[in-house]
């Protein structure tokens, strides 16, 4: 007998609603009905997950502002399995990003000092919150996979001397392929393996405002394969590499990479900030073999909440997981009350977190993001294989995967102007029929009885 869990979205004030079969609107027979063809047959990318960000903002909203009893609370509706949604990716900035309260790195020193031996390096800095959270993260859920990535190497390493705006030297990527090292073996130490590393976040965008690095394609080729890869191999660290970790429109920088050091380099990450989710797949079937991860998109304050706002973090990640993505990560797992803290200097932010912590009030809100988040992380569990999911009209958008246990889980949103009536088949044999709102998010777990 075949038994179903269901969750829906259908405005503000309803997200993430368990639904039983009975509460959904029977077909209206005026209407044409869109058929989802589930073929678990074609199988497609196994997945690691979904999550977002402990950034130095983050985790100290969480871990220092919250009481004890809201901490726990919100960890375990973020991570648990069963308990929360189940996020099952942390990305990790190495050093501050925008969202830190102070410019650091690892190995801050004086002007005009350098340390070639990286004597200075420490790690002490992520020790207050950073790993703390990610520790509690891997207990509530041990499936969870750890992602770093830099926003800027050292100052003393870099053409500006500062973590803000210049490019690393040429004299300085041994030591910065120690760097990358030193930070996974001091994660490992504290029980915290690292399962993949970007060279630099965002490579092609300086800032002036805040912590980056410009690395063109020939220098991250260079880096990859004459430096990082060969340190890691050294030291005998499994931590995967994956290149470019930036936006959809630019395919021809992880292209350039993956020519130069394809062997070196496990996989591309991309960013939605610009672009289309297709180049996912133009790179992917361009290099055979090379892992496809979503590694950053926030949303905010630029798209209007609630039914533009959902509806892009929705029909971005079907997209995303349409194009052979083996995660799904947003930016900050927390911001506060003014979408920040931010570094010193950094203007007015408009990004949203996945939780709200107001600094002035205590209190704590779950935000859109959350249950968008929620409808992919809580049924599609880690190492579900994507199927092959078709749908006979555009406007209603689906993906679906094959869960470890057998169960199916499917994702629908439909992105037309009106209620659609919505048939669901497995390998020919209907499953389910009903009618699904206008910009409304229905995901179902499928489950066959023997």
């Amino acid at each position: 007998m075949t038994k179903f869990k269901m969750y829906k979205s259908t405005g503000e004030d309803a997200l993430f609603v368990s639904v039983s079969q009975d509460q959904l609107k029977s077909q209206d027979s005026a209407k044409e009905t869109t058929t989802i063809l589930l073929d678990d047959q074609q199988t497609y990318q196994e997945m690691d997950g979904f999550g977002a960000s402990f950034t130095d903002s983050s985790a100290y909203l969480i871990n220092q502002v919250l009481s004890d009893e809201q901490r726990a609370e919100v960890m375990t509706r973020l991570f648990h399995p069963e308990e929360g949604i189940g996020l099952s990716v942390i990305r990790n900035p190495m050093g501050a990003s925008d969202y830190a309260r102070t410019v650091y790195s690892y190995n801050d020193l004086p002007e005009n000092q350098t340390d070639p031996e990286l004597s200075g390096f420490s790690i002490a800095h992520d020790e207050a919150d950073v790993i703390p959270l990610t520790q509690k993260a891997l207990e509530l859920n041990p499936e969870l996979k750890l992602f770093a990535s830099p926003w800027s190497a050292p100052g003393w390493m870099k053409t500006s001397g500062s973590m803000i705006t210049g490019q690393l030297k040429n004299e300085w990527y041994p030591a910065y392929a120690e760097y990358f090292v030193k930070y996974i073996q001091a994660y490992t130490s504290h029980g915290l393996p690292i399962h993949a590393v970007t060279p630099q976040n965002e490579a092609l965008y300086e800032p002036g405002h805040y912590p980056g690095m410009l690395m063109p394609a020939e220098a991250q080729a260079d880096f990859i394969k004459n430096h990082l890869k060969p340190a890691l191999v050294r030291n005998d660290i499994q931590s995967k590499i994956l290149c470019y970790d930036h936006n959809w429109d630019r395919p021809d920088y992880p292209l350039t990479v993956l020519d130069e050091a394809a062997e070196e380099v496990d996989g591309v990450a991309w960013h939605w900030y610009g672009g289309e989710a297709s180049a996912q797949t133009k790179v992917y079937e361009a290099v055979a073999g090379k892992e496809v991860h979503f590694t950053e998109g926030s949303g905010g304050e630029w798209i209007p909440p609630f039914e533009q706002a959902f509806s892009n973090v929705i029909r971005t990640g079907i997209e995303i997981l349409r194009n052979y993505s083996k995660s799904f990560v947003l930016w900050n797992m927390a911001l506060d009350e003014n979408n920040g803290p931010t570094v010193p200097g950094f203007g007015k932010s408009t990004c949203r977190g996945i939780v709200k912590v107001n600094q002035q009030t205590k209190e704590l809100t779950y935000t859109l993001d959350y249950y968008a988040l929620a409808h992919f992380s809580a049924l599609i569990r880690p190492k579900a294989v994507r199927i092959d999911s078709s749908s006979n009209e555009a406007s209603i958008r689906s993906v679906a995967f094959k869960n470890t246990d057998g169960s199916i889980a499917l994702v629908l949103f439909n992105d037309g102007e009106e209620t659609g009536n919505v048939q669901v088949q497995l390998r020919e044999e209907e499953l389910l029929s009903f009618q699904l709102e206008s910009k409304s998010a229905l995901s179902i777990l499928i489950n066959q009885g023997k």
